[in-house]
């Protein structure tokens, strides 16, 4: 039988970049104990007023057809939060809502790329990033961020990179899998580029609302120079803690939206409206779940850092936002991948390997920061373990 030529491109770019965590949930399912540290699942539930809103549209009988853009009251809702955040007007024909964020960053890029173009974006990058790419037909052009950098993508990299070819400039920022966030210098450096070589701007800015203390996170958006070429893509997945509800939108140009909506009334014809009103009411006022979060997740991260850095070879990278922390294994002469293995083989401690995020960390590990505070000082006491055995048995 034949295949579309886009089955051929995502092979090997799916659920096989999360081998480790599949394999600790088959271990989990057959009852063995499991540290697990792999995806970015918030550590608390959806608020209860967010669900009970939910619950009460679709008792209501909010489960019709919607449309290809989102919810009128959503839309508004969506509207006057940016308008207040990025401090210059934004309407309706500026929104676009989809089922969480992944939907829209594949909306957007199939709206933007074909085959013979370049998108250019950080490696490492989330695990998605090259398959959305790929799907389109585009071609992703790495450009390697750099821990001496803090793992902020160069501008001098970027410019660099661009051929005749380049069409797009895939950022994300606070950044998965390091915790990098973007300064507002950077961005208008970056904006100059784009600008010079009319690149479009997609920003993932899904961690926005969990920048640690100190930290001030900044968006392409907030540059009026850049509005005619941005696209902002996020959800409430893990500012609301609601993974599951699948509710995420892209704010851009008017025009943008227009050319996408009927792409979206192709792959979707609309979300559920049950869900859009209780985002509307999400967005529409200050987390209440976020800057809890925040602070857990950089306690986390200062105690991987005080309990592994500089121990049996390990070096921590400490994140300005987000879910996850970076650990260095190079020194112990083991790849991610190899280290990631033995460590659920003999440990039980389950982390996601470097690789899964591109060549750059190759060597380094992924650690989820949402396991309680006694889980996290147990996983750093299996992993210093682990590493000064592998350390021994090299010597």
């Amino acid at each position: 039988m034949k295949y579309a030529s886009v089955t051929e491109r995502l092979a090997g770019l799916g659920g096989a970049k999360w081998s480790i965590h599949a394999r600790a949930r088959a271990m989990a399912a057959e009852g063995v104990a499991v540290l697990e540290f792999t995806i970015g699942e918030p550590d608390v539930p959806c608020p209860p007023d967010l669900a009970e809103t939910a619950t009460r549209a679709l008792l209501a009988g909010r489960t019709g057809y919607s449309n290809g853009r989102g919810e009128p009251g959503l839309l508004q809702a969506l509207a006057a939060r940016y308008s207040l955040r990025r401090g210059r007007p934004f309407g309706p024909e500026n929104v676009m809502c989809f089922p969480g964020t992944q939907t829209t960053l594949y909306a957007v890029l199939t709206g933007l790329v074909e085959a013979g173009c370049e998108v250019i974006t950080g490696d490492p990058m989330y695990a998605t990033y090259e398959g959305l790419i790929r799907a389109t037909g585009a071609t992703p052009v790495p450009v390697i961020l750099r821990p001496e950098r803090g793992f902020r993508i160069d501008p001098a990299d970027i410019a660099a990179a661009v051929t005749p070819r380049s069409r797009v400039l895939l950022l994300n920022t606070p950044h998965n899998p390091t915790g990098a966030v973007l300064s507002r210098a950077d961005l208008a450096a970056i904006g100059e580029i784009a600008r010079a070589h009319d690149l479009w701007i997609v920003s993932d800015e899904v961690y926005e609302d969990l920048v640690f203390e100190g930290i001030r996170f900044a968006s392409p958006l907030d540059l009026p120079e850049l509005a005619e070429r941005t696209i902002a893509c996020t959800s409430i997945s893990k500012s609301h803690a609601a993974p599951g509800f699948r509710s995420g939108w892209c704010v851009g140009p008017a025009e943008f939206c227009t050319r996408l909506l009927p792409l979206s009334e192709t792959l979707l014809f609309g979300n559920q409206p049950f869900i859009a009103d209780m985002t509307a009411q999400a967005v529409s006022r200050p987390s209440a779940v976020a800057p809890g979060m925040a602070a857990r997740f950089r306690a986390r991260a200062d105690m991987l850092h005080e309990r592994l850095h500089g121990m049996s070879g390990l070096r921590v990278h400490r994140p300005d936002a987000g879910m996850f922390a970076l650990i260095d294994v190079r020194e112990t002469g083991h790849s991610g991948e190899a280290f990631a293995a033995s460590l659920l083989e003999h440990e039980r401690v389950a982390v996601m390997p470097g690789e899964s995020f591109g060549a750059a960390l190759s060597g380094w590990l992924r650690f989820a920061l949402t396991q309680p505070d006694a889980a996290t000082a147990e996983g750093c006491i299996r992993i210093a373990r682990h590493a000064a055995r592998l350390l021994q048995r090299a010597a």
